[in-house]
Order: structure tokens, then sequence, then C-alpha cells
């Protein structure tokens, strides 16, 4: 790739240290080069009108501008992808979350940038979140519709194929990662207190953030939501995110499904792994289950899908037009085993026709 053909990208931190890490790691890869740096939301939105780079690495805490106000300047006047770079604080996560509702790309934790024994792991997701976030419109991070009345999102979706066998799903495993914490804060204020099924739901996120997430998205909706831990029932209305760092699966105990945290597999790509979730999903809830993949890089996911697939569940997918990354559920496409394929805002109708439909 000739040099101006190269993702140009500006970094922003008020550490010298970040600033230099990060150049480094981005300029590591021949298709990206790092076009200016900035000390602080000033300097980053000057150069940003300046230099019109295609990415940007904010860094949350800065002086004179934080990055949330330099976020939403750069959204208003020059919109363009933006990857967060955030402490694990509390008041580092909390910001983090307000980015993704301004429309950031995504977050790098910014003690694994330069900390972490696997350097080389965490220097392989930045770049692939930079070369995802400048493949990506920025049309769309712009917001979706209002929340649509309960009693419209049951009859909101065009007809799609319906399996003739499907039963009423119990639980709704869903699975996500880039651009998932926006797109999560979309759909579930959509769903009914009332809803008759369980979610579990394993979002890719770094460790510190999934219970603030949980809380944040409880906060927005009509349905429970909780940080899932070992032995919670999945129950109707009530929606689990899969903790950090740790694999959640569903198991049958005296008649209720409840979750089970575990390091097995320790070798998987992801942990937690959205196929090991729905593995145990499909094994234990059969055509009572309905999985649904979501944005997100790679392919987390297809065979957990697959699995809920082949065991009679029903299977939807989120469109590419939606996506901020359309990895996921493009490798469950390209498989052949999703029963729909939806804008993510009719992911809600698809579960409440799941979670209500009778054989």
């Amino acid at each position: 790739m000739s040099s101006h053909q190269r993702i140009r990208v500006l970094v922003a931190d008020d550490s010298a240290f970040m600033r230099t890490a990060l150049s480094r790691m981005i300029q590591s890869d021949p298709d990206l080069e790092v076009v200016g740096t900035a000390r602080d939301g000033v300097e980053a939105l000057e150069a940003v009108h300046k230099l019109r780079p295609d990415v940007l690495t904010l860094d949350i805490e800065m002086p004179r501008m934080n990055g949330l106000e330099t976020l939403k300047r750069i959204m208003t006047e020059c919109p363009r992808p933006v990857i967060m770079v955030s402490s694990l604080t509390q008041e580092g996560v909390r910001a983090t979350l307000d980015a993704f509702e301004l429309g950031a790309f995504d977050c790098i934790p910014k003690q694994l940038s330069y900390a972490s024994l696997d350097i080389v792991k965490i220097r392989q997701r930045l770049v692939d979140q930079i070369k995802h976030a400048a493949a990506r419109s920025i049309q769309f991070t712009a917001p979706l519709p209002m929340p649509l009345p309960t009693a419209a999102i049951a009859v909101a979706s065009a007809p799609v194929v319906r399996p003739h066998s499907q039963i009423a799903a119990k639980v709704i495993a869903i699975g996500v990662s880039t651009g998932g914490p926006k797109a999560l804060q979309q759909i579930l204020p959509m769903l009914p207190a009332d809803l008759p099924a369980g979610l579990v739901i394993v979002q890719h996120m770094p460790v510190g953030f999934t219970r603030p997430f949980a809380e944040r998205l409880h906060g927005l909706s009509r349905i429970a939501v909780r940080e899932a831990a070992e032995g919670v029932e999945v129950e109707p209305g009530l929606a689990l995110i899969a903790p950090a760092g740790i694999h959640t699966t569903v198991a049958s105990h005296g008649g209720k499904l409840k979750t089970h945290l575990s390091q097995t597999p320790a070798d998987a790509l992801h942990i937690p792994s959205v196929d090991v979730m729905m593995y145990s999903v499909a094994e234990v809830c059969g055509p009572r289950a309905m999985g649904v993949i979501m944005t997100g890089m790679g392919s987390d996911g297809a065979r957990g899908m697959h699995a809920i697939s082949d065991n009679g569940g029903f299977t939807v997918g989120q469109d590419e037009p939606t996506c901020a990354v359309y990895g996921m559920p493009r490798a469950c496409a390209e498989a052949g085993f999703l029963d729909a394929v939806v804008p993510l805002q009719r992911i809600p109708s698809e579960i409440m026709w799941a979670s209500h439909h009778h054989r």
C-alpha cells in the first residue's frame, strides 16, 4: 500500500510515553501512519481540523479539554471514527461508557496498552480496531429512532422465514463485540418488563467494565439487567451480562437454569467466549433457545450460533449497514444458519416474536 493510501491516524494523549507507545504500535503496520500527535483536547481538535485524519485515538483524561468534551466537538464539527484510550478507574470506566453513547468506535484500556506482557496481542487489537474504524462510515454512529411502544414492537418486523417447529424461546443468547455497548443501549430499552424469556449476553469488554455497563443498562431498561455471577437463575425479564475475564455458561439445576462461571477453556481467543456461552444454551434449551449475533470483529459466536440452529433454536443476525463491524454476523450469515438477518432496530421485535411464539 503506497503512502497516500495509508490510513492516517492522529494520537491524542497527555502522556509523552503513551503518545510514543501508541505511535510505535500503529506505525508497526505498513497500512497505517501517524500523521500527528496532540497533548490535550484543544490541540486534538485543532489537529483534526488541520490534518483531517481517518481515525483518532483519544485519551479520556486530558488537560484543558477532556476526551469527552473533545469527542462531542469532533462529532459535531468534523465527525470521524474515534477510539478512546481509557484508564480502568471508576471515573475512567464511566467516561468510556459515556463516550460510547457519544459515538466512540471502541476503547483501549490504558493499562493494557503498555503494561501487559501480551503486548503483541494488544498491538494487533489496536491495529485491527483502526482498520475497521477507518472502513466504517461515520453515518452509522447516528442514533436509532426513539424506541417503539411495546405494542408496536411485536408487529414491527416485515415477515421473515420462521421455523415451522419453533416453540417459545426460554433463553435469548446474545453475542456482541465492537460497537456493542451502543447497540445494546439502543435495543434493551425497547424490551418490555414482562418479557417471558431471560437473556444471557456476552459483550467483549475489558475487565472492570461489565458491572458498570450492566448498571447503566439497568437504569435505561424496563427489564432488569445485572452482571452475571455464579448460580444466578436465568429468568423471564432479566438480562445477565457475562463478566469480563471469565466464561459464563448456563446449566440446569433442579429444573432451573442457572449461570456457571469458569476459566475453562483457558485457551479461548475471547474470555468470555460467545461460542462457549451459546454452546451451553443450545445444549440445555434445545429448540427453546434463541441466538442473536450482533456487531463485532472476528467470528466468535459462529460455532455457538450453529449449535443453537442445529438444536432447533431460532437464530438472528444483525445486518451489515447497522453494524459498526460486520464480522461476527458475517461469519454466521455466510455459513448459512441464520433464520433472519435484520437491522439493529428490528432485533427487539424478533426477540418478542421468539419468546411468545408457540408451536
